[in-house]
């Protein structure tokens, strides 16, 4: 095996693997390196319990760029979304519940029950979401202008930008600018009067963030979460055949079928400068592979703090870095069932309604209250728990008549007061399971087996610091132009030949692929 590239990728997570496709695809020769023992990052699909396929870290997608699945022919390598509808689902204490999804009819049935202002209002919420988002998408497809050293290009992307913005007109503009940088809870406020559509909306502003609905900045981690689309229907998500490692694994045979090499169990202990410029990596086991040109999927921090050597690192440009907030409140509970729930509040159709989203979250004040106990160092004692079972829509992540079930809890910081979570990540998913029995009685017994990931846990086994699924807050003073930091938006660093190319940069977090995707075209611009 050759040990001299012209690239070489660090991390076979969705982006990396994008930004290797993309590089052999122009005829660079290609190396990828994984520390774990399979590709995929925090997109994976494992069988954590003998016979089921579990997504154990990402587990839904619609952000993820149509261009990139057109380009690599991703279809061909076995990729295929499976759209979620009914996409929500939100039982409540008193035994209602609401449902939505694509279907505007329904929706309006739905939503009237709890108010009729709010029936009226909710189609014309939507349709302003979608304004602003026909404005954003084609910004986040692009590297963000460069504000500090900004060139004609970058000049022009902001007056492109503003003319954009102009088409909303004044009150349209406002929404936007409140969208981009207020409150999820004013907006909702706004828009809304009943608290069962507020919470049920709440939930997408804060999951994976440590932050509250009354946060400045989770109006736009809301509007994050309900930009995307599947086969043309914005906003509604979909599964991934076989679980999210289905993307991956199409994105490494592409890879593979280019010429990329893609090695696994390949920890990179230490990117190698010399003269200012890269020009390689060691491996954990001594090994060394060569590139003038090195990308790196992992974050900022991991990139600047842990794999190069201090004086290597321009001491403002660290200093930035160190200024990333990576700080999370996010934990992963993957379940293997013997049944499914049978929930108090639900319609009577089946199982219709856990094949989306089922959020447990019974007002609005529930989240701020459990955001209170976080900011101090606390697990909430009242957890918001969002609950997906793909094995609804995809019966092969399970064996015949089992099922599989993902929570994604807040709020679980991982900095704590008085305790460690390996000694108390249990008792928290046992209370996790508490509430999930008081709305489907029976639950516990249904249980097989469990995996618990405390936000250490996340940053162990994917590298992520701090636990922070996005690589770094997605708050305004960390977005657009200021990603990873200011004056360094375009994926190249002040170190020659060193690029980011994961969630780090712009666009940000999600499985977008974006990030991967505007890193290649730098990258091969510029060198």
């Amino acid at each position: 095996m050759r040990t001299t590239y012209d690239a070489i990728v660090i991390g076979a997570g969705h982006n990396g693997l994008v930004t290797a496709c993309y590089l052999a695809k122009a005829g660079w020769k290609v190396l990828v390196l994984e520390r774990r023992s399979l590709v995929g990052g925090a997109c994976v699909t494992e069988e954590t319990f003998p016979g089921f396929k579990v997504s154990t870290a990402a587990y839904v997608t619609s952000l993820f760029n149509k261009q990139i699945v057109r380009d690599l022919k991703l279809v061909d390598h076995g990729y295929a979304l499976l759209p979620r509808n009914p996409s929500s689902y939100t039982p409540f204490p008193d035994g209602r519940h609401l449902l939505l999804g694509s279907d505007a009819a329904a929706n309006d049935r739905e939503i009237r029950k709890f108010s009729a202002r709010d029936a009226d209002a909710y189609p014309k919420y939507e349709a302003m979401l979608e304004r602003i988002a026909d404005i954003l998408e084609p910004m986040l497809r692009r590297p963000a202008p460069d504000v500090v050293h900004p060139g004609l290009g970058d000049a022009f992307d902001l007056l492109k930008l503003g003319r954009s913005f102009q088409k909303l007109g004044s009150a349209g503009m406002a929404e936007a600018i409140d969208l981009l940088t207020g409150p999820a809870k004013t907006l909702l406020d706004r828009w809304f009067e009943s608290d069962e559509l507020k919470a049920t909306l709440a939930t997408d502003a804060v999951i994976g963030a440590m932050a509250a609905p009354s946060t400045p900045g989770t109006a736009y981690v809301l509007f994050h979460h309900v930009m995307g689309e599947t086969n043309g229907v914005r906003g509604v998500w979909a599964y991934i055949r076989g679980g999210m490692g289905g993307l991956t694994n199409a994105l490494a045979s592409v890879a593979r079928g280019l010429g990329v090499d893609i090695l696994t169990d390949a920890a990179v202990a230490r990117i190698v400068v010399k003269g200012g410029a890269v020009t390689g990596v060691v491996l954990a086991d001594g090994d060394e592979h060569h590139a003038s040109v090195v990308a790196s999927n992992a974050d900022a921090h991991v990139t600047f703090r842990r794999l190069l050597a201090a004086e290597d690192v321009p001491h403002d440009f660290g200093a930035a870095v160190d200024r990333i907030d990576y700080s999370s409140a996010t934990l992963k509970i993957n379940v293997a069932l013997d049944a499914l729930p049978n929930f108090i509040a639900k319609p009577a159709d089946g199982t219709r309604h856990m094949r989306g989203t089922i959020h447990l979250c019974p007002d609005p004040e529930t989240i701020e209250r459990g955001y209170d106990e976080a900011k101090y160092g606390r697990p909430s004692s009242e957890p918001i728990l969002e609950c997906t079972i793909p094995s609804v829509v995809d019966p092969s992540v399970a064996p015949p008549g089992k099922h599989l079930m993902s929570m994604f809890v807040q709020y679980a910081p991982y900095a704590l007061r008085d305790a460690h979570w390996d000694d108390i990540k249990d008792s928290f998913a046992d209370r996790c399971f508490a509430i999930m029995e008081d709305y489907a009685p029976g639950f516990t017994r249904s249980v097989i087996a469990r995996q618990v990931l405390s936000p250490l846990d996340l940053e162990r086994t994917f590298g992520l610091t701090g636990g922070n699924i996005f690589h770094g807050a997605m708050s305004l003073s960390n977005l657009f132009t200021f990603r990873p930091v200011p004056g360094w938006t375009h994926h190249h660093t002040p170190i020659r030949g060193l690029y980011l190319c994961g969630a780090a940069t712009h666009p940000g977090g999600g499985v977008m692929g974006t990030c991967g995707l505007n890193a290649a075209r730098v990258m091969l611009r510029r060198e």
